[in-house]
């Protein structure tokens, strides 16, 4: 079987092109505040403010009652934002989604929160960690759902 000469040329231009993807792929590993994208803009639109949230092993008032845990894995675009930004807003929904689970359970707060991308732990009261590439970002907690003392 004979080819043209156009279609080994596109055939050779998938192949190049198929092969190089995996080489562009960015996964950069980044440690943020988490003081800064509690702050930021966004933050006031995000959570409700009915449930506090302590990271790693920041003190918390007496615990009352223990609900469970659970983990929130969120990914957001990043395309066309800075890493920094494209972090804090998927951090702001992992967030999100464990108040969310918090009001469900009738927990006030999560505890121990800690960063847990790709099951590995990151705890920190002060950083969060985030995966950025070109065009994704992700961030995954996992916490204690709890009612604490002086709510």
């Amino acid at each position: 079987m004979q080819f043209s000469r156009p279609l080994l040329l596109t055939l050779s231009l998938i192949a190049c092109a198929a092969t190089a993807l995996p080489a562009m792929a960015r996964d950069s590993k980044l440690n943020l505040p988490i003081a800064a994208a509690m702050q930021g803009k966004d933050k006031a639109e995000a959570t409700q403010g009915t449930v506090k949230f302590f990271f790693g092993d920041q003190p918390y008032p007496q615990v009352l009652e223990k609900m469970g845990s659970d983990a929130s894995n969120r990914k957001t675009n990043a395309f066309g934002k800075s890493d920094a930004t494209a972090c804090n807003w998927v951090f702001l929904g992992a967030l999100i989604s464990l108040e969310k689970r918090a009001q469900q359970l009738g927990a006030n707060a999560v505890i121990n929160i800690v960063s847990n991308y790709e099951n590995n732990v990151m705890s920190s009261p002060t950083d969060y960690e985030c995966h950025a590439g070109a065009i994704m970002a992700g961030v995954a907690l996992k916490g204690d759902f709890v009612k604490i003392a002086d709510h």
